[in-house]
């Protein structure tokens, strides 16, 4: 990922560090010294498992999971889209803040006969025992923290997840978005009266990601009951491997399209998109071929798949472009763009 330090891979997922993450050991250095930055350390190893068990639910629920990034503010597992199921979104939901309970219940006990509760219950970083009394701490604060219903953190996902059953997908989307709306509200004013700037950019996240998320399942109501068919146009154009990122471009201007099928021998052999060849062109290789940039990975679409379901896939690959295929038959390309049409029809009619 851009702006991030790749720490290492675990469960086939990536860990990385913004480079924004390397402030806190050192204010936390400056502040309280070594033992700082061991509770920092200890924190977000504590956040880092948190995401790790979403992530690994996730996965066997099929979602894609492409990493982990750890911010200040906490870590942000990057997966595709929710499953639709309630069930699966809670346990999903539910998995990181059950981790940082039962490490919270394991770890009671014998630190309340080896501290005593005299330092247990007065964590502070005067001495390394209270230090350790401190770290313990984070884990019950961070479970209570995520369970807030505020979507879209943990205990949001749990509250639209119950009341999917009863209101459907999109009406539980609104009203947890309507509390994450107002705990964002709430920690923003709070943040900006005690000068907690962390608090205020908490505030902000959880906002733009609550706002995000609304767009993305009205998108996902609205185009239910279109086909790719429907919206599958049967001009398009292609390009051969030998072909020049600068030959693509022109070609791009003139026909308006930015995503291309390549094929070769009759056959689909990859499919180049828009950002491919921007993030090339940018780099000053122009005279690349298109062999090199094109992917040969990637989702396709058939005329029967549902516009939601593409969708989801368009946003699990993070693309804005797919190849609709059938029977070995290149078809033609279903874009962003023509959800997005049919969408805009759509909130026209109401």
């Amino acid at each position: 990922m851009r702006g991030g330090i790749r720490l290492f891979k675990i469960f086939g997922i990536s860990i990385y560090a913004h480079i924004t993450f390397l402030i806190l050991p050192l204010l936390f250095y400056v502040t309280s010294g070594v033992k700082g930055v061991a509770l920092v350390l200890f924190v977000f190893t504590c956040v880092t498992v948190h995401e790790l068990f979403h992530s690994v639910v996730a996965k066997r629920f099929g979602v894609a999971v492409r990493d982990i990034t750890l911010y200040p503010i906490g870590g942000v597992a990057s997966l595709g889209a929710y499953p639709e199921k309630p069930k699966q979104e809670f346990l999903i939901a539910i998995a990181g803040p059950a981790f940082n309970i039962i490490f919270s219940v394991a770890l009671f006990y014998p630190l309340y006969a080896w501290l005593g509760p005299s330092v247990l219950f007065a964590p502070s970083l005067a001495t390394w025992r209270s230090t350790i009394a401190y770290a313990f701490w984070i884990n019950p604060m961070l479970a209570a923290f995520n369970l807030l219903p505020a979507f879209p953190m943990d205990g949001g996902r749990i509250l639209r997840a119950f009341l999917t059953r009863r209101f459907g997908l999109r009406r539980a989307t609104q009203i947890a978005v309507g509390l994450g709306n107002f705990f964002a509200l709430v920690f923003g004013i709070f943040g900006i009266l005690n000068g907690h700037l962390m608090l205020v950019v908490i505030a902000i996240f959880i906002y733009m990601a609550a706002v995000s998320e609304e767009s993305q399942v009205n998108l996902r109501e609205s185009i239910k009951g279109f086909y790719v068919k429907d919206v599958l146009s049967k001009n398009f154009y292609t390009v051969s491997e030998g072909a020049t990122l600068g030959s693509v471009l022109e070609f791009m201007f003139k026909s308006h399209q930015e995503d291309f099928p390549v094929v070769e021998n009759g056959r689909l052999a990859g499919f180049l998109t828009r950002s491919d060849i921007i993030a090339r062109v940018h780099s000053g290789q122009t005279n690349v071929a298109v062999s090199d940039v094109m992917r040969r990975s990637f989702p396709v679409a058939r005329p029967a798949d549902t516009l939601a379901h593409i969708q989801r896939k368009m946003e699990e690959f993070r693309m804005k472009a797919i190849p609709v295929v059938q029977d070995g038959a290149l078809l033609g390309v279903v874009t962003l763009e023509d959800i997005s049409r049919v969408y805009a029809v759509m909130t026209e009619r109401g």
